[in-house]
């Protein structure tokens, strides 16, 4: 690898501090930028990554020099972007986080997790499942890995010594065809970033590029049109939580929700695709803790269970919404649009979510669309979206700011659940922490 610092723009991003963490890992000089940094917000995210070795630097091409290896960004940074400027000027290649994932696992036993949900919780389930066993993975993940985080560790990846490596694939920017996998995992397929036909086509198209049979979530081999590796899902219902039978053996499932239950049956079966013992995966599973912000339990505050989620399409949110409510009176949900082109996209579909997943009770509120700066055409506000959803019958509500949102939970009481969703923005998992450390109103 190159010996110069590796420059990283936007590396707060769920995606660049994962990155990051690999190439610090890795005994790579790293640097890094953010404009959340630049404008004086305090993330826990490059707290830590400072303690690990990151120079943070202002995002305003002053890090970029001469002797900069490479500099790394995300489809979210733009041609316009002070850091890109100075790199054309000085002749510092420019690559793309997953361009550089794909070099860094180039000759390795590669197994590639992707689809539109699900797969940031398979990553993580696959990787812990898999150092638990014995394998010692290399693991770059799109979330924070609850067993691995710390004080001085995001806990996005883990290093590992052996030649396998376990990698989250993005589809929402195609990144997911610059790898080439012996293994892979589909775990659905939906709209989302693109219409349902284009999601088609880039997943069937990913598929042929693995060198194994693709494991596949419920109808995803039938929906590809692809000669998949599928096998039948038998959930079990318990009081609070989820089984189920695969194999002639019981697996208990941590996390809560039918849809976790999945997650954690593509895990099992990529794992015995890798050679693990089923009976030493059943033993461990039961102490895998979860993933950041995938219904997260935050805390609970007068009887009122706070979780914070990342759910931001139509079928995340919905079995979101669903897996809280099997243990929850009514719920007090709220999301912020994580940009303008995916709220016109998806705003039918995520109607639809709302009205299947939603019971009498139950309440929605929709903060202002997260614009971070940029080209977006803002065809559609939140304001605008959440009278589409009073017409759909649906008990939604605008709320201008966190400040008016916080009066409107207020009025959830014990029994009930507060759960907060959204990409993108950095604000939302510490408002959720924020209900528990603040008075709310009686």
């Amino acid at each position: 690898m190159n010996r110069g610092c590796y420059h990283i723009s936007g590396v707060a991003g769920v995606g660049m501090s994962a990155l990051a963490e690999l190439l610090i890992g890795l005994g790579c000089d790293v640097s890094g930028s953010d404009r959340s940094f630049d404008q004086g917000h305090r993330l826990d995210v490059l707290e830590k990554l400072q303690r690990m070795g990151l120079k943070l630097l202002p995002q305003d091409g002053s890090a970029i020099s001469p002797t900069t290896a490479a500099l790394l960004v995300s489809t979210a940074i733009e041609d316009t972007n002070p850091e890109v400027a100075a790199a054309k000027k000085l002749g510092v290649e420019i690559i793309h986080r997953a361009e550089m994932l794909a070099r860094l696992a180039r000759g390795s036993k590669l197994v590639t997790i992707t689809g539109t949900a699900g797969k940031t919780t398979v990553t993580a389930l696959t990787g812990w499942l898999l150092e638990q066993c014995g394998c010692d993975p290399m693991v770059v993940n799109g979330g924070v890995v609850l067993n691995w985080a710390s004080e001085n560790r995001v806990g996005n990846v883990r290093i590992g010594k052996s030649n396998l490596w376990v990698l989250e694939a993005d589809e929402s920017d195609r990144s997911l065809l610059r790898f080439d996998p012996q293994f892979a995992a589909i775990t659905n397929v939906s709209k989302d970033h693109f219409e349902l036909g284009e999601v088609v086509a880039l997943f069937r198209e990913f598929a042929a590029k693995v060198k194994n049979p693709v494991l596949c979530g419920a109808g995803v081999s039938g929906q590809l049109g692809i000669a998949g590796a599928d096998a039948e899902f038998r959930p079990v219902k318990k009081e609070t939580a989820w089984s189920f039978e695969y194999a002639g053996i019981s697996f208990d499932v941590p996390l809560v929700g039918r849809h976790n239950a999945e997650n954690a049956f593509m895990a099992v079966r990529i794992c015995e695709v890798l050679g693990c013992d089923l009976e030493k995966i059943r033993k461990v599973l039961p102490d895998f803790r979860g993933v950041g912000r995938r219904l997260e339990l935050v805390g609970e505050v007068r009887g009122v269970r706070v979780i914070d989620d990342y759910a931001h399409n139509p079928a995340k949110i919905a079995a979101s919404w669903r897996a809280v409510a099997e243990t929850s009176r009514r719920i007090f949900g709220f999301w912020r649009p994580h940009g303008f082109g995916p709220l016109a996209l998806m705003k039918d579909e995520l109607a639809g979510a709302l009205k299947s997943a939603m019971q009498p009770g139950d309440k929605f509120f929709v903060l202002p669309v997260f614009y971070a700066g940029g080209t977006a055409k803002k065809t559609i506000t939140s304001e605008d979206w959440a009278v589409q959803l009073q017409q759909f019958g649906i008990a939604a509500k605008f709320v201008s700011d966190f400040d008016a949102l916080e009066k409107e939970l207020a009025t959830a009481r014990r029994g009930d659940a507060i759960l907060g969703m959204g990409a993108r923005d950095p604000e939302l998992p510490k408002f959720a922490r924020r209900l528990l450390r603040e008075p709310r109103k009686s």
